[in-house]
């Protein structure tokens, strides 16, 4: 590490250093990077994000990083598992760690390993091939664009980590976001991006301190060992996705199954009039739920129960499905939509023996009887 990575580092965490963006106005330069210029307000403007993930080099990404890696500043977030980011300061003194173990590490990674045949291919193509990193949009993965969208347009409402040391355990990752100057003057942004578990971190009032010849009451709140390994690097509208498993942990995203749930969206659209509430889709309700998503996947949408017997259905077991003045079923939650897919499955059933209601948790269906009834 270059001894003038303190100087020139711009500690965006203590300072809120922010930028402009600038919009490439020529349409057909699909690999144009987003740009900003340096402004003396207190958060940073909007960034031109792209979909460039097609066309997205990552080893002259990581070749011209590697090149200005002396004039790149850093700012740190927290974000807990409802993706919401905090700003979090570090000290002088970890500058040349921060920026080694974040973006040295993977840009090094990728130069020194594409000498040995290491490849970049589509996530939505993978196979858990051995030399291989993954590329995809960042608009395909939801809650890693909502991360980036807080960062780069919330940035004034974004809480201080020191307002909320107390959910520490609500931790999902760290980000860290790169910005640079380029040729021409006008800022460049990357981030990395690491999975956190709190379960690996030290508390103060239950762990001690052994230095010299014995032990101290531990200094800090919470000491926190970082993830050394290389995850998940988020550059001009693309995903490099250098651990697969603990980038679909990490942001919850899993591509076979987001394919089902869209598909089975569209037949249940096609078919079922729905209404929604504001800011709601069937597709974003369906996400990351495998359970209703399995559910459907079991189920031929075409031969099911049309509208109107489905909302009988959902009568006859006094279930609280609504409907508008249109007829069309109302999905509020994941809770209405949750009892519209039972129903789709025929999963509520009235005991003849006692009159009681009941959801059928699992079911099986019995083969046809042979011969007479026992009793018949």
């Amino acid at each position: 590490m270059d001894s003038d990575d303190s100087k020139t580092t711009n500690l965006a965490a203590d300072s809120d250093a922010t930028s402009t963006t600038e919009n490439d106005t020529n349409a057909s330069e699909t690999t144009s990077e987003a740009t900003s210029t340096t402004t003396t307000n207190n958060a940073p403007e909007e960034p031109a994000y792209r979909d460039t993930s097609n066309a997205f080099d990552v080893f002259h990404w990581a070749n011209e990083i590697d090149e200005v890696k002396n004039n790149i500043s850093v700012e740190l977030f927290l974000f807990n598992k409802n993706y919401t980011p905090f700003r979090v300061r570090y000290s002088d003194t970890l500058t040349a760690s921060v920026k080694a173990m974040f973006m040295q590490e993977a840009t090094g990674y990728i130069i020194k390993e594409a000498d040995k045949g290491l490849e970049c291919r589509e996530y939505e193509k993978a196979d858990g091939e051995d030399k291989v990193i993954y590329r995809t949009k960042l608009s395909n993965v939801g809650r890693a664009e909502t991360l980036i969208h807080l960062i780069e347009h919330e940035y004034r409402n974004i809480d201080s980590w020191n307002d909320h040391v107390d959910e520490f355990k609500k931790v999902k990752g760290i980000l860290a976001k790169f910005t640079y100057p380029s040729d021409s003057g006008e800022t460049k942004v990357f981030y990395i991006a690491k999975g956190i578990s709190p379960s690996s971190a030290l508390k103060g009032g239950t762990s001690w301190e052994l230095g010299g010849d014995g032990f101290e009451p531990f200094s800090a709140e919470v000491a926190l060992k970082m993830p050394d390994d290389n995850q998940v690097a988020i550059i001009d509208g693309t995903i490099i996705i250098f651990n697969q498993s603990k980038f679909e942990n990490l942001f919850q995203y899993d591509y076979k199954s987001q394919v089902i749930a869209d598909s089975k969206a569209k037949e249940l659209s096609e078919k079922y009039k729905l209404s929604f509430a504001e800011g709601l889709t069937l597709n974003s309700l369906l996400q990351d739920r495998k359970p209703l998503i399995k559910k459907l996947q079991a189920l031929d949408i075409a031969e099911e129960m049309p509208q109107d017997k489905l909302i009988d259905y959902a009568d006859e077991m006094q279930l609280d499905l609504m409907t508008d003045d249109d007829g069309s079923i109302i999905i509020m939650d994941d809770k209405d939509l949750t009892t519209f897919v039972n129903l789709l499955s025929e999963d509520y059933f009235i005991s003849p023996v006692n009159g009681k209601r009941y959801e059928i948790k699992s079911k099986k269906l019995l083969s046809e009887p042979e011969g007479e009834p026992p009793r018949g």
